[in-house]
């Protein structure tokens, strides 16, 4: 293995409980919520501690996710991961479609105007509902729409830029 870093995603956090049997609810951030279930294995992530586990099983249950992971046999051992962030290999994760990106892959990315006037670096996404929304923190913080064509111009992944049509000045 080489010397650099692991890239680690998160997807989701447990939440709760269900039943005596070492289920734990989980809130998802995948679309659809369930495509967390479909990574075999996890990394939990508590303050500075981790742990990999292994998913045994999991699905949809009413408006949440649940699961059951290996070796988590009672509800005393599932408290134990209350709270805890659910990550994964970035390499876990499929390959993108052409113009289709995931947030972490953007997240740090220098955002220029069209002209190459720097805006400052990418923080973070959200979503809204009718766009996701790129918080872009510089000279002050800025929320710029992620719009391909409209608003984001041209995404240079591997130089870690995102040129934007975009008014310095808002």
């Amino acid at each position: 293995m080489s010397g650099a870093p692991r890239k680690l995603v998160t997807l989701g956090r447990v939440n709760g409980l269900l039943g005596v049997k070492g289920w734990l609810k989980i809130y998802s951030y995948t679309d659809p919520r369930d495509s967390i279930v479909g990574f075999s294995t996890w990394v939990l992530r508590t303050g500075d501690d981790e742990q990999t586990v292994e998913l045994e099983d999991g699905r949809k249950h009413g408006r949440t996710v649940v699961v059951k992971l290996k070796a988590i046999d009672d509800r005393n051992q599932a408290e134990a991961l209350v709270g805890a962030d659910i990550a994964v290999e970035r390499d876990a994760l499929a390959p993108c479609d052409p113009g289709e990106y995931y947030w972490t892959d953007l997240e740090g990315s220098t955002v220029v105007t069209a002209q190459g006037e720097s805006l400052g670096r990418l923080d973070h996404l959200f979503e809204t509902g009718g766009h996701d929304v790129m918080v872009v923190i510089g000279d002050r913080r800025r929320l710029i729409p992620f719009v391909q064509e409209k608003v984001v111009r041209e995404v240079r992944l591997e130089q870690h830029i995102i040129v934007v049509d975009w008014d310095p000045t808002f």
